[in-house]
């Protein structure tokens, strides 16, 4: 998501370094690029423009402090409008209400909103320790019903049933009788979605919201959509009160518009963003967080959360108790580390929350993916116990025998040992006094697999 935008705007703002002041002169230019960088990312028009007009307002005869240079000056300024545009900081669901909170989903058929819900529930269920019950008054599209049935099942969410012969009111008024026998938390419904907006699904949702008093009513929107996306939540928000907007699929748009348009044109805060298609896929939405990777200033508070949720403790804990006890870091540690990383949603996810990665080259950007450790992965599998514990033991005839399994190259189960060898070291180095420091030298002078930007 803003790959392009991110791209533009660090170009821009390179161009600045060595100035003494920003003065209007020399951010002509560079205002200039971030407003066609804007509406490349299909920004609302009214929101560009005042977007640019508040950062000229604030850039110009700002004198820049001898700790920053100008590109940095201006990349502050650029970051608070940021930040300032898609809502000031994070907007957590209420859900302080008698049990059970019920939050209504709205949305457009097609922008993912049944998946949307799973992932929601799921959310709530895992870090706010609630109990999740959810339904489906959609009654009109095939299978939708049965779509939520099964992802209820795969997030631990308790399905209340609904058959496409009852009326969606019927639906969720029994729901809600049931979530409460059932003792949940939340009750999520899922509401009927159209190919457009029009009267009479407008009618039957405001019906089902007057009857359910939801303390949340989020709108489900295709971030691939752009800044028509604002205007739909404009559009729902006009006829149903909105408390918030869900971006789905965020992780399919290159250009992310519909983040910087939706708060300024409906008012209502981004709640949440999708970024995956796994259930595990939707995030809490941080307008500064966002804003710092837009500028490639990455996102390292999201990826130590990631960590502490995704990685697992008793793994790690049984790895550095291995090593105190000076035992090998053998492949099937190996094989571990690189199933948390998946976890974590694989290395691109990883490094474009680190900082300064959004300024590597496109073409060395291209290289980052995760082929080479899916791959790395692959070859592990193929090996026997034995030798994954003892990798010394792997002699010709058996990389032959694990190329053949694996479907790769001898010179890839090559290249996998030399890079393990290196990890090895690299582990030892770690639990000796300063090992820290060490590790840090020897990823430096380690040499990526191929296929991975040096």
């Amino acid at each position: 998501m803003f790959e392009s935008l991110s791209e533009r705007l660090s170009e821009t703002l390179r161009g600045l370094s060595g100035k003494a002041r920003l003065s209007d002169e020399n951010i002509s230019d560079a205002l200039r690029d971030v407003r066609m960088a804007l509406i490349e990312a299909d920004v609302a028009l009214d929101v560009v423009k005042t977007f640019t007009d508040r950062v000229r307002e604030s850039a110009v005869g700002q004198s820049v402090s001898s700790a920053l240079n100008p590109g940095e000056a201006f990349v502050k300024i650029v970051h608070a409008e940021l930040v300032r545009v898609m809502g000031e900081a994070n907007d957590a669901l209420n859900l302080a209400t008698k049990p059970p909170a019920v939050v209504l989903m709205a949305g457009l058929q097609g922008a993912g909103k049944t998946t949307t819900v799973a992932k929601l529930a799921r959310l709530l269920k895992e870090r706010e320790r609630k109990k999740v019950a959810v339904v489906s008054a959609d009654v009109y599209r095939p299978a939708a019903i049965k779509q939520l049935e099964t992802l209820a099942a795969e997030v631990g969410a308790y399905f209340v049933a609904s058959s496409a012969d009852e009326t969606p009111l019927a639906i969720v008024e029994r729901a809600v009788q049931e979530a409460k026998t059932q003792f949940a938390d939340v009750l999520l419904v899922d509401t009927a979605g159209r190919l457009a907006i029009d009267e009479e699904m407008m009618a039957e949702i405001r019906t089902l919201s007057d009857a359910l008093h939801p303390i949340e009513t989020l709108f489900v929107v295709d971030a691939m959509t752009g800044q028509d996306a604002a205007k739909t939540a404009k559009a729902f928000n006009e006829a149903l009160n909105l408390t918030g907007v869900i971006l789905a699929k965020a992780d399919g748009d290159a250009r992310g518009g519909a983040a910087l348009s939706v708060r300024t044109i409906t008012g209502k805060p981004i709640k949440f963003i999708g970024m995956g298609e796994g259930t595990d896929a939707l995030e809490p939405f941080h307008p500064d967080r966002l804003a710092s990777r837009i500028l490639g200033m990455g996102d390292v508070l999201t990826l130590i959360e990631e960590a502490e949720r995704k990685v697992d403790r008793k793994k790690a804990e049984r790895l550095a108790k291995k090593m105190q006890r000076g035992s090998k870091f053998d492949l099937e540690d190996f094989r571990d580390q690189l199933a948390q990383m998946s976890n974590m949603g694989g290395i691109g996810s990883m490094l474009e929350k680190l900082p300064g990665m959004g300024q590597m080259p496109q073409n060395v950007q291209a290289q980052v993916n995760d082929s080479v450790f899916n791959q790395m992965a692959v070859i592990i599998d193929s090996m026997t116990p034995q030798e994954r514990r003892f990798p010394d033991v792997i002699n010709g005839s058996r990389k032959r025998r694990i190329a053949m399994g694996s479907g790769t190259q001898i010179t890839d189960v090559n290249r996998l040992l030399k890079q393990h060898k290196q990890m090895q070291k690299m582990m030892k180095k770690v639990t000796r006094k300063g090992g820290m420091q060490k590790m840090m030298r020897g990823l430096q002078g380690m040499k990526p697999p191929s296929g991975f930007p040096r």
